[in-house]
């Protein structure tokens, strides 16, 4: 039976340049709003990849991203948002696209055929058995992604995969598949549509799960951020503010002094306890 792809079925909509621009906006979050629908049906996959990334992590595994076109440039943009957020090391989280960093902005011929470039890609980071790679392919059949995850599955490496498309190759050459079903796109077959928007939503979910099971996160809040502009730093001086009861002056100079919230708060705790 031959594989059919959901994601390039013609749109339930037609003469889209016939349209208003309201109408076309509508139809358009109409359709987005089946996303979150589709992405919630595939949780337990989800949950499965954070729980056995966790446990890897803690040994000082690593998450890589592999993809092509816009669901490489996804995978790299969640990774580029770690450090930031969590306060990680950026080779704790990895993307890589087809092509290389060229590829994120112009489109790089042939990149996604060859089957073997990932793992290539890849041995730059010494990747080992302690790390999850995770393979992102709207369409399910991008030989970069495929051939990454069987070369990776062949090294005792933990492999995902996250598609729109349900029985997809790329799901059968993962350990776990993360298959949202988001359905044809508005303009047919543009995946950085609704598939893009879902791959989004998934990555969201498996790094801030795995951060927040990692102890980057206390309560709800970003207590291990970078403090990288006059935002975050007025965002973590309210945050050791409420959590230590002190002025903004003092929280502020705490905060500056020790970099991180996390360090700010433990250390102020610290010399209390002394007291």
């Amino acid at each position: 039976m031959a594989f059919v792809k959901i994601s390039e079925q013609s749109s339930l909509y037609n003469d889209l340049e016939k349209k208003s621009v309201g109408e076309i906006l509508r139809d358009i979050n109409t359709e987005d709003k089946k996303v979150a629908l589709a992405v919630e049906k595939a949780i337990p996959q989800i949950e499965k990849l954070v729980t056995e990334i966790v446990a890897r992590m803690k040994r000082g595994g690593r998450i890589f991203y592999i993809g092509a076109g816009t669901s490489g440039r996804l995978g790299v943009l969640d990774a580029s948002e770690i450090p930031p957020t969590f306060g990680m090391d950026p080779s704790w989280v990895i993307g890589l696209i087809a092509g290389g960093d060229t590829a994120l902005r112009n489109a790089v011929e042939n990149a996604e055929d060859d089957t073997h470039q990932a793992w290539k890609d890849l041995q730059p980071y010494s990747i080992n058995e302690k790390d999850t790679v995770i393979g992102i392919a709207a369409s399910g059949t991008t030989p970069y992604v495929i051939g990454g995850l069987k070369d990776c599955r062949e090294h005792g490496i933990l492999t995902a995969a996250i598609t729109s498309n349900p029985d997809a190759p790329v799901s059968e050459a993962a350990d776990i598949a993360i298959e949202m079903v988001v359905g044809p796109e508005y303009v047919t077959g543009s995946s950085r549509m609704k598939s893009g928007t879902g791959q989004k939503m998934i990555c969201n979910m498996i790094t801030t799960a795995t951060m927040i099971q990692m102890g980057r996160v206390k309560g709800n809040k970003m207590v291990n951020m970078q403090l990288t502009n006059a935002k975050l730093v007025d965002r973590g001086t309210r945050m050791v503010m409420e959590e230590l009861g002190l002025s903004y002056d003092q929280a502020k100079r705490l905060l500056l002094f020790h970099g991180s919230v996390k360090n700010a708060v433990d250390a102020y705790r610290s010399e209390e306890h002394k007291q």
